[in-house]
Parts: C-alpha cells; sequence; structure tokens
C-alpha cells in the first residue's frame, strides 16, 4: 500500500512540474500553434485561483482537479517533442515560485458569467410558457 500511495505522490509531483512546463512551452518557438495554445489553456486554468468547479461542491468539485486538468496535461505534454520536454523541464525546476495565472482567473469568470446568462434566459422563457 505505501509503494502505491509513493507512486501516486510521486505522479502528482510531475502533473504540478508539467503544468509549469506547459506554461513554458505556450511561449517557445519549436511547440507547433496548436499544442501551444492548448498548453496555454491547461496552464491557465491549472494556474489559475479561482476553480470553474469550486471545490465545496461534493464529489464534482475536485473533479477538475483530479481528472480533467490531469488528463490534458498529459495529452499536451506528449504533443510536444521530447527534446523540448526535457528542455522544458530542466528549466522548470530552476522556477521557485509557482505562477498565478489571471487570464486563467478571467475565462473562469466569464464561463460563470456565460452560464448564468444561459440560465437566466431559460428561466426567464420558461415562465413566459
Amino acid at each position: 500500500m505505501s509503494r502505491r500511495l509513493d507512486r501516486l505522490k510521486s505522479w502528482a509531483k510531475g502533473i504540478k512540474r508539467d503544468v509549469i512546463v506547459l506554461w513554458l512551452a505556450a511561449g517557445h518557438g519549436r511547440v507547433h500553434w496548436s499544442v501551444k495554445a492548448a498548453a496555454a489553456l491547461i496552464a491557465a486554468y491549472a494556474l489559475s485561483p479561482i476553480d470553474l468547479i469550486p471545490d465545496f461542491i461534493p464529489v464534482v468539485g475536485y473533479l477538475d482537479d483530479l481528472l480533467i486538468v490531469p488528463l490534458g496535461v498529459v495529452l499536451v505534454v506528449r504533443m510536444i517533442p521530447c527534446d523540448v520536454i526535457h528542455e522544458l523541464r530542466i528549466r522548470s525546476a530552476a522556477i521557485t515560485e509557482r505562477p498565478i495565472s489571471r487570464a486563467g482567473a478571467v475565462l473562469v469568470v466569464l464561463s460563470w458569467l456565460v452560464l448564468a446568462q444561459v440560465l437566466g434566459a431559460a428561466a426567464w422563457t420558461a415562465t413566459l410558457d
């Protein structure tokens, strides 16, 4: 059981490191623009101080932290050339303070506003029927 827990902790550390790798990859010259865009989106969300699904919502609140972000990180890391990943992992090890993405926070808040607008319009339409 302890070995499994150690492996899980190691995997989680790797995901945290690779979020910063994606943040760096979004500005790297040898990364294809579509991969840069995906890396930027995932890194912006993962480094955002605000979650799309708040953690206080039972079960679903941790879904993005435990499933969505790690899957996105793993998929995008696989799209980046190995030598670039190696270089960016070395550079990420030198970063001592985890960056914060205000752009990610803005995207989350905008998503909430759009959802509120859609729900409000649906509720308004339902009251007219």
